[in-house]
């Protein structure tokens, strides 16, 4: 395995353990970060591996981090109007 899957994986653990644990603002400074973090594991990821694993992975990341792609994709419908 390479650096940049291990750093991927350790990413999926560490927001997976994170959301584990209540939060008072509902984890939302921890996906900030997690999301600034991960974009460029991602980037890391795709640089040596290519478009599958990444694709792979951020499928992984969209499934730990529902809540923002959610919001994400309520405010562009609303900003597209369907």
């Amino acid at each position: 395995m390479t650096y940049s899957v291990i750093a991927a994986l350790i990413w999926m653990v560490a927001a997976n353990v994170r959301a584990m644990f209540p939060s008072k603002d509902n984890h939302w400074k921890f996906a900030y970060a997690m999301i600034a973090v991960g974009i460029p594991i991602l980037v890391w990821v795709f640089i040596d591996h290519g478009l599958m694993l990444a694709g792979l992975l951020l499928l992984g990341a969209m499934w730990v981090m529902r809540w923002p792609v959610i919001y994400l994709s309520r405010w562009a419908r609303g900003k597209l109007g369907i």
